[in-house]
């Protein structure tokens, strides 16, 4: 227990420290919920935003540790979302683990070929938890 708490706590740049925290941008529910809840229960912040306008609002005014994101996000495409993200905080664009639903978009094919972090439904929740734990304390 106490290993992942201190595991899920980073130090600021002024030496406070604050919980790390993962968006979930997916309007799935029964993938999004239980990740929010395993998260949490290992002491990590976790937020779900259902949509890509609302995601990258939450963005830009939140310090985020990784980015949990359905590649069929409603209101934005998740190659658009990325890339705006990438412009404005490249680190927290390498920290992206994207979802797909096994289709053959044409960012599927982007993202695996630029080796981003795509994993493809029905997908564990408790491997799903492992790659955003692996991911976010690369931080």
């Amino acid at each position: 227990g106490v290993r992942f708490f201190q595991r899920s706590v980073v130090m600021t740049t002024n030496g406070t420290p604050r919980k790390r925290h993962v968006l979930i941008l997916d309007d799935d529910i029964a993938l999004a919920w239980p990740l929010k809840e395993t998260l949490e229960r290992r002491g990590y912040v976790a937020t779900i935003v259902p949509e890509g306008t609302l995601a990258l609002k939450f963005v830009s005014e939140h310090t985020l540790d990784a980015v949990v994101c359905d590649l069929h996000v409603a209101r934005l495409e998740a190659d658009l979302l990325h890339a705006t993200v990438g412009r404005s905080n490249p680190a927290l664009a390498e920290r992206f683990i994207f979802i797909a639903n096994g289709g053959d978009s044409p960012f599927e094919k982007l993202a695996d070929s630029a080796e981003l972090l795509v994993l493809h439904k029905p997908v564990e929740v408790d491997r799903l938890v492992g790659e955003v734990i692996r991911v976010a304390e690369q931080v």
